[in-house]
């Protein structure tokens, strides 16, 4: 598969650090397969298990995408932790506009919600490096405190829930959870994984297509190789670095079906352990690759877990 090579070579490396690691337990006195049983039984050792590091791996594959897209278009996004929290914010307030959709509209909206604000939010670091030459780095460091900003200040007023001391939102409506009509919950033991895991599957690999098989992914990631060439080729390099950072922000806020439709039903401040910084790891360790973070994804969530 286009680019999987480079992964492959990454989990070579793993491997072996990973044996290297179990090796030095030798000299603590463990027995390193014991050591390594015990890993594998934490996260996979039942049903439940494998739901609860299902749920863990989900939100870093969304960040991880989001990380990766922008590096193919030779940015580095440090932002994905303040477009998932405003990705979040979005969809836990998207009921206050219409809170009697259908059952199967209402998480859609929610989503679509998310997406618009998480893309905005990536958009802005982009039209800053484009037009104003402030490098992203800086740019989305800064917007991450801005967003933080933004939710705790909406979360302690207007969604505020009334009914907690905690400073979070109102529960989202039945019609909006999507764990309410959610079959994946009930196969693992009624594990916090929900919907969101299939879907971040499909979402990575429709990032893939993407990349490697349209022509807008073709001049993305000509764009990141050598923006000269790409210029000369008559590629619009400004365009396409604005749109790789706003579908970054999209995809990082696709954290809220994970988090917010499928298993919290709210947002509540500091939900994130740092997902969207996580994410920097897990596409670095897959290469950008999105079929790679599928599995960096799942090895940081059995961690986690």
């Amino acid at each position: 598969m286009t680019g999987l090579r480079p992964f492959l070579l990454s989990l070579a490396g793993l491997a072996f650090g990973l044996g290297l690691g179990l090796l030095l337990t030798v000299f603590a006195g463990e027995n390193p397969l014991h050591i390594l049983r015990i890993l594998f039984h934490s996260a996979f050792g039942s049903s439940y298990d494998l739901g609860v590091t299902l749920y863990y791996a989900t939100p870093l594959i969304f960040t991880g995408l989001s990380v990766a897209v922008a590096f193919h278009a030779g940015l580095f996004n440090i932002g994905a932790e303040g477009q998932l929290t405003l990705g979040a914010l979005a969809a836990a307030a998207a009921p206050q506009l219409l809170p009697n959709l259908p059952p199967l509209v209402a998480p859609l909206f929610a989503l679509l919600c998310a997406l618009l604000v998480g893309g905005l939010w990536g958009w802005i670091p982009g039209w800053l490096r484009t037009r104003r030459g402030s490098h992203e780095v800086i740019n989305t460091i800064m917007l991450n405190f801005v967003a933080a900003a933004i939710a705790s200040w909406a979360v302690t007023s207007w969604l505020q829930n009334p009914e907690s001391q905690s400073p979070e939102t109102a529960p989202i409506p039945p019609n909006y959870f999507l764990r309410n009509m959610d079959p994946v919950a009930a196969a693992f033991g009624d594990a916090p994984v929900s919907l969101a895991f299939p879907i971040a599957i499909l979402v990575a690999l429709l990032v893939w297509a993407f990349l490697y098989r349209t022509p807008w992914g073709f001049e993305l990631r000509v764009t990141g190789q050598n923006e000269k060439a790409a210029a000369t080729a008559g590629i619009d390099v400004a365009r396409v670095r604005q749109c790789a950072l706003a579908l970054a922000g999209a995809l990082a806020a696709g954290v809220a079906l994970n988090e917010i439709l499928g298993f919290a039903g709210r947002f509540r401040l500091g939900f994130s352990p740092d997902l969207g910084f996580v994410g920097i790891a897990v596409a670095l360790l897959a290469r950008s690759h999105p079929i790679g973070i599928l599995f960096t994804a799942l090895l940081f969530g059995a961690l986690h877990k």
